[in-house]
């Protein structure tokens, strides 16, 4: 029978069992909010036909030290940051880390409290806030790999280089990113072998940066999505400045929708929502309306101007 526990675990990655076990459906995976807001959270699937599971640490929001704020707003959180833990009975393949030292400590301490042998971390993509934890968690599990595919290397080798750092993630989180970054290894082929199950690396081209990829577990419906689908925060839309980067997004969305999964994990959610492949339909309908609440206000804006396909074209071309 699946089984559900909820975890709430401070800062330095201590933890505790929250609720009991209790039975979810086949097809849905359950996840509440904690007593705080600080808390990581914790999902798990098993089924009848195999011994894989699959848990979820949530890194929690952290602010960013910056002077570009939303109107009205005093800071600028960094939305809490997933990583996976696939495991079998012994062996274990986690997927993404987060962004500081101090988050890649408590999901070390977390991967360590499930007593399995890590064996691999994959990066589904290449931004720096899934993949600069590594090296942090390498440390306690020196015999793991650290891969990713070679397009998505690319990516990693970008952001960890010196001007990016020093112009975009130092500023940001100042003494908090490690000085030692790993940059992963090329994955062969597109399988992980986990317990002679197959891990499937999808390519999906560009979602929400170029070059990304998600995971599937086709024996348990799994698919780690990583930055391609979130889950009740807002899209990074930064990097889609036109329509046909939108369109490739929506692609991938289409692609990991027919592989028919049973739960979908975001690389970014909202402490305590559920992992649900509704979350692929829900993201591809936020790029939709996101031209068209566009448009709309423009028109509100100016109610007598002429030529509104001028505007409909404006808006396609510079906001995803």
């Amino acid at each position: 029978m699946s089984s559900r526990r909820e975890i709430l675990a401070d800062a330095l990655g201590t933890a505790f069992v929250m609720g009991l076990p209790s039975p979810i459906g086949a097809d849905e995976s359950r996840s509440r909010q904690g007593q705080s807001n600080t808390s990581t959270s914790k999902a798990r699937r098993a089924t009848e036909k195999t011994s894989l599971t699959w848990d979820v640490f949530l890194a929690p929001s952290i602010p960013a030290i910056t002077s570009d704020l939303p109107p009205g707003e005093k800071q600028r959180p960094w939305p809490p940051i997933s990583s996976t833990l696939i495991s079998g009975k012994r062996d274990a393949v986690l997927v993404d880390t987060p962004i500081t030292v101090e988050q890649a400590r408590a999901l070390a301490n977390w991967v360590a409290a499930r007593g399995k042998n890590l064996t691999t971390i994959y990066a589904t993509h290449g931004h720096g806030d899934h993949f600069f934890g590594a090296s942090t968690v390498l440390e306690r599990f020196p015999g793991a790999r650290f891969v990713a595919r070679p397009e998505v290397i690319e990516i990693m080798r970008q952001q960890a280089s010196p001007e990016s750092l020093a112009t975009y993630w130092n500023p940001r989180f100042p003494g908090q990113i490690s000085s030692q970054l790993a940059i992963a290894e090329e994955l062969t082929g597109n399988i992980i072998n986990l317990e002679g199950q197959d891990l499937v690396s999808v390519p999906l081209g560009f979602t929400d940066t170029a070059s990304t990829t998600c995971l599937h577990v086709p024996s348990i419906g799994l698919i780690v999505a990583g930055d391609a689908a979130y889950n009740g925060v807002h899209l990074h839309l930064s990097e889609s400045p036109d329509q046909q980067k939108r369109q490739e997004w929506i692609a991938a969305l289409d692609k990991m929708e027919s592989l028919k999964p049973r739960a979908v994990i975001a690389g970014h959610k909202r402490v305590g929502n559920v992992d649900s492949p509704k979350i692929l339909g829900e993201t591809r309908q936020y790029i939709r309306d996101f031209a068209r609440e566009l448009y709309d206000q423009m028109l509100k804006l100016y109610p007598d101007w002429g030529n509104p396909g001028a505007l409909w074209t404006s808006v396609q071309a510079v906001k995803p």
